[in-house]
């Protein structure tokens, strides 16, 4: 075995593209594929795969995601606040999945960036509220605009207003101004996305580091319960739906959620009922906006959102009726959490005194104010702004695909925006000049080979990362966000010969719990867990927080204190382990686990 081989993640110019997929490489823009010209300074970099954020394999019109949120996370630490430590995080897709670098600073160079970080992020820290107010208005402003958005199919003429206004522009205008206003739009939404989002971290990481100094020994876990229990509207859903089904018992409404089928059934009747009219407004009034919430994570134009498919959210309130008919407590145990995190922030800080006392609290202070915001944006941009986002672009496809272009509204997936652009034109074109457009005769059969490739693609599982890994993984965001530590990194080059039964991760959410695994790779089998099982996956969505009071535990293969398996998991109050790397193709459905959450330990106890 070479050097290479024994310490090092194979390089992505070397694997082999799966059969099938032949030519993938142009289904994507240009530069964010791995270039042969590119390969010495590609091949010194490690990379990684964020299978936490992009699990699957993306159809070209969806890499706007990681495109948006990747440059937007990189700008906001090396030009907005100038982060001492990090600049932003390179990123490529392989064979149709995402990889990170994290592109640290020199350290010569890191001194000279702490007076322009203090006086920038000083001042958000110091107006936090307002400014956070101002977002909110700044990002439901272009939700409500993208809203607004609406393709309409060219006329047979030109309106006779238009003509005797003398407005002198035809319809295609709007078409072409309506589609770059989409674009743009979202990509403003993800400006905001991390005008607030680096800074809680930041906030979090300097609390972390001045507890790691002040109290040696300290566990990660430790700290991270001091800033949990606390209120966040990526909750706010899930407890919409909890607090229904609290209503439907309350009203006698229990024997219509029974034996649910699907939506349409049960509200109609509900709607039968004597006491039905007062449980339907309150679901009415909880859809919105409520219900703009997907079981997916909002980066592909296939996933499901509550308010397009009933199905889900009445689904998970038949549960709860069930469950909220026999007596048991719906909703998180926040008051128990903030005991819990406000006892274990008390006797750290009974050690410290003086000027450290003082630290501590205004660090924990700061931490806990603006730790919120962290799973906050999840719900109003990730959820919110793509789901809306998502709903144009098939109402586009759609438009297209009635004229012959394409046969599914979801066929528009298949090509990236840029094209997408040029299709337009093809089709305002041929309209103004009186002929017909020339993509009804190219994009079928372009869009069955791309549907192809995307088909080979999914079929294989992403390689873990690329190229040699530093001696130490120390870069703080990598470590907190992604669960990607040198122990890890490790793992998964094999090089550790311990227990084969015994998986390690980060130790997220406190707690031991035994249980039957089963291992959801999809949103579509949330459906078969059963109550006690321990839920496996490869990454979790805070989406899935109506399954957590049937699970016991948590296991991921990807994901960090910070990950949102981690700190729903806290708020659950559920054992958690993150990071492990390869659970979810180490463990099968039915294996009997045994999963400790304070030491970050997953044991197999029977096959």
């Amino acid at each position: 075995m070479s050097p290479r081989a024994a310490k090092s993640f194979p390089s992505p110019y070397s694997l082999k593209t799966p059969k099938g997929a032949e030519g993938w490489q142009e289904l994507y823009p240009y530069y964010l594929v791995f270039q042969d010209s590119q390969r010495k300074e590609e091949e010194a970099k490690f990379w990684f795969c964020d299978s936490q954020h992009w699990p699957n394999v993306f159809k070209p019109f969806e890499v706007i995601g990681v495109e948006f949120a990747s440059r937007c996370l990189g700008t906001y630490n090396t030009r907005h606040y100038i982060v001492p430590p990090a600049n932003g995080i390179d990123f490529r897709i392989h064979m149709g999945y995402n990889y990170f670098s994290p592109v640290g600073v020199a350290p010569e160079l890191i001194g000279d960036r702490v007076p322009h970080f203090m006086e920038r992020a000083g001042h958000y820290f110091q107006n936090w509220d307002s400014l956070l107010e101002n977002w909110k208005k700044k990002v439901l402003k272009n939700i409500e605009e993208i809203d607004s958005i609406n393709f309409e199919a060219l006329p047979d003429m030109v309106p006779l207003e238009d003509i005797k206004s003398g407005k002198g522009m035809d319809p295609s205008v709007q078409l072409f101004e309506d589609y770059d206003r989409l674009i743009n739009l979202v990509y403003r939404n993800w400006e905001h996305h991390f005008e607030f989002l680096n800074l809680g971290y930041v906030a979090y990481l300097d609390f972390f580091g001045f507890c790691k100094e002040a109290f040696p020994g300290i566990p990660d876990l430790a700290i991270a319960k001091m800033v949990m229990g606390v209120d966040s509207v990526l909750f706010r859903p899930d407890d919409e739906l909890k607090n229904l089904a609290d209503l439907a018992v309350k009203l006698g409404l229990t024997a219509q959620f029974a034996g649910h089928i699907n939506a349409e059934k049960t509200l109609a009747a509900i709607a039968a009922a004597p006491k039905g009219a007062e449980w339907l407004k309150a679901f009415e009034d909880a859809k919105d906006p409520w219900f703009n919430y997907t079981v997916g994570n909002g980066f592909y134009g296939t996933d499901v959102y509550w308010r397009d498919n009933l199905d889900l959210p009445v689904g998970y309130i038949a549960d709860y009726v069930e469950r909220a008919a026999k007596g048991e407590q719906l909703h998180r145990p926040k008051d128990a959490l903030i005991i819990e995190r406000d006892r274990i922030a008390g006797e750290y800080a009974e050690a410290l005194s003086g000027e450290a006392m003082e630290t501590f609290q205004g660090k924990l202070g700061l931490a806990r104010a603006v730790y919120p915001y962290v799973e906050d944006h999840n719900f109003y941009i990730e959820h919110w702004t793509m789901g809306v986002f998502w709903r144009k672009v098939r109402q586009l496809g759609q438009l297209l695909a009635d004229n012959g272009f394409w046969e599914n509204a979801e066929d528009i997936l298949y090509i990236d925006r840029n094209r997408v652009r040029e299709v337009l034109f093809d089709y305002a074109n041929a309209w103004g000049v009186g002929t017909e457009p020339i993509g009804p005769k190219y994009w079928p059969a372009e869009i069955a080979r791309r549907a192809k490739i995307i088909n080979a693609l999914a079929q294989n599982r992403p390689a873990p990362a690329f190229n040699e890994p530093p001696a130490e993984i120390s870069e703080p965001f990598t470590v907190m966000l992604w669960g990607i530590t040198t122990d890890q990194v490790q793992q998964w080059l094999g090089s550790d010969s311990g227990n084969k039964n015994e998986l390690k991760g980060m130790a997220a959410s406190g707690g031991v719990a035994e249980g039957k695994a089963r291992v959801i790779f999809n949103p579509d089998q949330l459906s078969e867990l059963q109550q006690g099982e321990i839920l496996v996956a490869p990454v979790t969505a805070p989406s899935w927080g109506p399954v957590f009071g049937k699970i016991s535990a948590t296991v991921t293969d990807i994901g960090g204190m910070m990950s949102h398996a981690a700190i729903v998991c806290r708020e659950y109050g559920l054992p958690a382990v993150t990071g492990t790397g390869n659970a979810s193709t180490t463990i099968k459905t039915g294996m009997l686990l045994r999963v400790d959450g304070t030491n970050g330990t997953v044991e197999i106890l029977k096959k």
